[in-house]
């Protein structure tokens, strides 16, 4: 998105949706009460991610009578992680609180978690305590998911699903979104050696649309959990990775080799009947795969830093 010079705020609502007419109103309602008694400069950022329910139409209506509202409009469904992620290149808030769209998440929780922000913490996360979702088909694997997440990660939250968050603006500003990764950002962002809190917050029951997440879900969140956790620990040195499984091939390339040249010897077995032999030759060829992978993710990782002059480190504050 083009960086455009618009007015700093203090605080910034993304609010992703999706087909979410009906709720449009009374959010927006909720959300202009608890910001306005802020006594803060804020803005309302509306993401419509393909919506086909005529909920531009409305969001235009709210634009023009409230210009606190901002609305970006995709030309197709992308997906919630594009939808934050135009949202964060769009906003002006020193603050910035994501949410969504189907008035589950309740705005009266916004002050308390910009708290937390003045407080000093970075990103300061939602735990829906007391979740309005179905118990096996969300809460269950939403449970899992978030113990599988944190033992990864090494970041640990009870939440990782809750859309509820405020973000540092000069933190989040920092964080690339692809794919779904908009439920790892806290994850995503440790790397920088960012503070981060998490306060439960309410959740309420769907009264209108219909939920877009389900079980399906939970292949591409395992799947996304591995990217994160190589970018997280192996995107600056990846030969460790690929390095190790390949060296570790070669040492059982040479233990089977060793048998089979000791089988000939000792017991008379001929090699090239031997099974071993072949299991040899699949180790010895993966494990120089492996180092070449390895090797070749270092200089691709090079040409990523070094062609954009990004840099291996965050910096939180100089002293000039």
């Amino acid at each position: 998105m083009e960086n455009l010079q618009r007015q700093p705020r203090d605080i910034s609502v993304i609010v992703p949706i999706f087909n979410e007419k009906d709720n449009i109103d009374k959010l927006y309602g909720q959300l202009r009460q608890v910001l306005h008694d802020t006594n803060k400069n804020y803005e309302i950022i509306f993401v419509d991610d393909g919506s086909t329910d005529g909920a531009f139409d409305l969001l235009r209506q709210l634009h023009q009578k409230d210009m606190n509202v901002k609305a970006i409009k995709f030309r197709k469904n992308f997906g919630q992680t594009a939808a934050m992620s135009a949202g964060f290149d769009y906003a002006s808030g020193e603050a910035i609180v994501t949410m969504d769209g189907d008035l589950q998440n309740d705005p009266k929780d916004i002050p308390r978690l910009l708290e937390k922000i003045d407080e000093g913490f970075d990103i300061v996360s939602g735990w829906r305590v007391g979740r309005k979702d179905p118990f096996f088909s969300k809460r269950l694997p939403s449970y899992f998911a978030n113990k599988l997440i944190s033992w990864v990660t090494g970041v640990k939250l009870h939440d990782y699903g809750c859309t509820l968050k405020a973000y540092r603006r000069e933190i989040i500003k920092k964080v690339n979104l692809y794919g779904e990764m908009h439920r790892f950002i806290p994850a995503i962002a440790s790397w920088m050696g960012i503070s981060e809190a998490e306060i439960k917050v309410r959740h309420h029951p769907r009264k209108h649309g219909k939920s877009k997440y389900g079980l399906s879900r939970t292949f591409n969140v395992i799947l996304d959990l591995i990217t994160v956790k190589f970018l997280l620990s192996f995107s600056t040195k990846p030969i460790q990775i690929f390095g190790f499984w390949g060296l570790l091939s070669l040492v059982l390339g040479g233990v089977t080799g060793l048998v089979v040249v000791l089988m000939k010897i000792m017991m008379k077995v001929d090699m090239t009947g031997n099974p071993l032999l072949y299991l040899t030759v699949l180790f010895l060829f993966v494990g120089i795969q492996f180092i070449m992978l390895g090797l070749l993710g270092e200089i691709l990782v090079r040409v990523y830093h070094e062609a954009q002059n990004k840099p291996t480190y965050a910096i939180k504050e100089i002293l000039d």
